[in-house]
């Protein structure tokens, strides 16, 4: 009572105006490296009533055991240890104040005591804090460690907040605080409806622990709100689980579309596609690492120069592969299939050579780094936020191609009837070349996209060619929506089996439903129609 005593007058102190503090915050620092433990808390106590937020690195330096005496002239700074020499900060200004090798400065000690009452002063001042960052942050941390004795700080900062928001979180932690303190069961239940408003997990289980020890109107109180926060979690769950099936289907639509265009204009089963969607990855890594070493200030775009990279690259590799080699197998399925795979092989031996065989670092730009939090019970990384929006671009992107150029007419007629468009004087070899570098080129811009989310090696396309085979049989061979269709049916069914089946179990079943489909149509969801294609 005594600790909970404090802290409100610690905060009331806070709120009261009163003259500027500047000049005695140095001594209040100074005070904490003199005396006993108890002499200690009563400086930290004297430190954190002056209100000052430079008290807030001091107090959590003296929780760290960062906090050092000079010796020489008993004065305090902030230490940061490095390679055994100690930074002196001053703690009033921020300013490095040179450099110890430890002989003339000693830690200021603390016990656990001390530790305790540090946790609730930074608890009190970052409430407080002008900065409303600090506050949102505080009211977290203290919801996470809810402390009876902190009530009264609490209340303080309720009173004083003006922001609705972080008004919301601190009413969340006081309700947190409610149910493990000695309150009435009236303010109790009044706190449970606040807890099961917020309907996250961390809710339920104070929730659960309440019920567990409650009786009467309280245990029933517990009892309606875990029931109304369980079915919000539920239907969170099912959001979430629908939100992973549309981001996996986004990953599988880049690295399928481009395969969807070979294999419905050409016929030609390129088993060394995946090593297109690797291409592009180590494009991005090659990008970012001249970006490191030439403009580090400049990382966060270094994207937007491996997009275009990793596109040219993957694309000519393409046009190469079709030229030097494919050609000459046209109409021979099975030779096709093995000179593809020789050179998938080929492929990532060079990358092997060229890189090494572990694994290789990408970065994430600071603009795709990160959690957007729709609601208590749903959080989305902002890199899957991108990847989703990205393959959408390129989605629209190549329909447009596909639709209103003259590129895309003849690959459209090359595709539907190959002898008729060689009749009419369109060059049926020179589409299968640049179609076959289009759909390389869109998977190396997919490698692009995977390097955010996946590790890049050799053989992150080995992950990806089976799945992309499955989207582009399922949709439909050649058939962009059809692409679309199936790689976001897929990636939902995937996400929905995996809770229930595991992620093996529910790969082999989504490969029996796709088999047992096919023995139903042949052409897939959405066929092509065409003379040729349908001979």
């Amino acid at each position: 009572m005594k600790r909970a005593a404090f802290l409100l007058l610690l905060a009331l102190a806070v709120l009261v105006p009163r003259p500027s503090f500047a000049q005695d915050i140095e001594a209040a620092i100074n005070a904490l490296g003199q005396g006993s433990f108890n002499e200690r808390t009563s400086a930290a106590n004297a430190l954190a009533q002056t209100g000052d937020q430079r008290a807030v690195p001091v107090l959590k330096a003296l929780g760290d055991r960062e906090l050092y005496l000079r010796k020489a002239d008993n004065k305090v700074f902030i230490g940061r240890t490095v390679s055994g020499t100690v930074t002196l900060i001053d703690p009033v200004t921020g300013k490095e104040a040179g450099v110890s090798t430890g002989g003339d400065i000693e830690g200021v000690k603390v016990n656990n005591a001390l530790r305790r009452t540090i946790e609730a002063l930074l608890g009190g001042l970052t409430l407080l804090s002008s900065d409303p960052a600090v506050r949102r942050d505080a009211a977290t941390a203290m919801f996470n460690q809810p402390d009876p004795e902190a009530l009264g700080t609490l209340d303080a900062a309720i009173a004083k907040e003006t922001d609705p928001a972080i008004k919301a979180k601190m009413d969340e932690a006081r309700a947190a605080a409610v149910l493990k303190s000695s309150r009435p069961d009236a303010e109790k239940i009044a706190a449970v409806k606040i807890l099961g408003a917020r309907g996250d997990q961390a809710s339920l289980s104070l929730l659960q622990n309440l019920e567990a020890s409650a009786q009467g109107d309280l245990k029933a109180a517990a009892a309606e709100a875990i029931e109304d926060v369980s079915g919000a979690l539920a239907l969170w769950n099912n959001v979430q689980n629908l939100w992973y099936g549309i981001s996996l289907g986004s990953v599988l639509l880049l690295a399928a579309i481009g395969l969807a265009i070979t294999f419905g204009v050409m016929g030609v089963i390129n088993m060394a596609h995946g090593e297109m969607v690797m291409i592009g990855a180590y494009t991005t890594f090659f990008v970012q690492e001249l970006f490191r070493a030439h403009a580090p200030e400049a990382f966060d775009y270094s994207l937007f120069v491996a997009l275009p990279a990793a596109f040219a690259v993957a694309g000519l590799v393409g046009i190469a592969m079709e030229r030097g080699i494919i050609r000459f197998l046209y109409g021979r399925p099975l030779e096709t299939l093995l000179a593809t795979w020789g050179i998938s092989l080929m492929l990532q031996q060079t990358v092997r050579s060229l890189f090494g065989p572990s694994n290789r670092e990408v970065g994430t730009p600071s603009w795709m780094s990160g959690t957007v939090e729709i609601t208590n019970g749903l959080t989305l990384t902002s890199n899957r936020i991108a990847i989703v929006v990205f393959t959408a671009i390129v989605f629209i992107a190549l329909m447009l191609v596909m639709r209103f150029t003259r590129f895309g007419l003849q690959m459209r007629a090359v595709t539907q009837n190959r002898p008729m468009a060689n009749s009419v004087g369109i060059r049926s070899g020179w589409v299968d070349a640049m179609t076959f570098g289009l759909g390389s080129a869109i998977a190396g811009v997919a490698g692009v996209a995977l390097s955010q989310i996946d590790n890049v090696s050799p053989n992150l396309g080995q992950s990806y060619i089976i799945d992309s085979f499955l989207v582009v049989v399922f949709g439909g061979v050649g058939n962009l929506w059809g692409t679309l269709v199936g790689a976001m049916s897929l990636g939902i069914l995937n996400k929905f089996l995996e809770p229930w089946a595991g992620a093996v179990l529910g790969k082999i079943l989504i490969l029996v439903m796709v088999i047992l489909f096919i023995q139903r149509r042949p052409r897939g969801l959405f066929a092509l129609k065409g003379r040729s294609v349908e001979a």
